[in-house]
């Protein structure tokens, strides 16, 4: 089964920043567009940004618009979130995503997540001070 494997997640202050990352051992990310959702505990599954393959063409959630920056290096097949300016409203378990081949990046999808073949188990951010 083909898994993106999420890590940089952890505890950072109210205004501070954090970088999660994204790799896989098993494929090659950068055929693939890559979607960042979160959840929160009690809340619904949030889509937070998304990155084309080529790195071309991104697109975020309103919430993190101006705070949160998606970034891929595909010759490391690794996609970022570096994630500034935090709040304790970003606290949730982060997941990176893959598109089904050949599928991408769309405003509908940042929000259902339609398309979305490959989920990651994910990594927990706590914003708190």
């Amino acid at each position: 089964q083909l898994q993106p494997v999420e890590s940089g997640g952890g505890l950072v202050r109210p205004g501070g920043s954090l970088r999660l990352s994204c790799g896989a051992s098993e494929f090659t990310l950068n055929y693939y567009h890559i979607q960042w959702f979160r959840q929160a505990p009690g809340k619904e599954r949030e889509g937070v940004s998304c990155i084309s393959s080529s790195g071309a063409r991104t697109m975020y959630a309103d919430s993190v618009k101006g705070r949160f920056t998606i970034s891929r290096d595909n010759a490391k097949n690794t996609v970022y979130l570096q994630m500034n300016s935090v709040k304790p409203e970003d606290t949730a378990v982060y997941y990176c995503a893959a598109f089904e081949y050949g599928l991408g990046c769309s405003q509908s999808a940042l929000v259902s997540g339609a398309g979305i073949a490959y989920w990651g188990k994910g990594t927990s951010v706590t914003v708190s001070s």
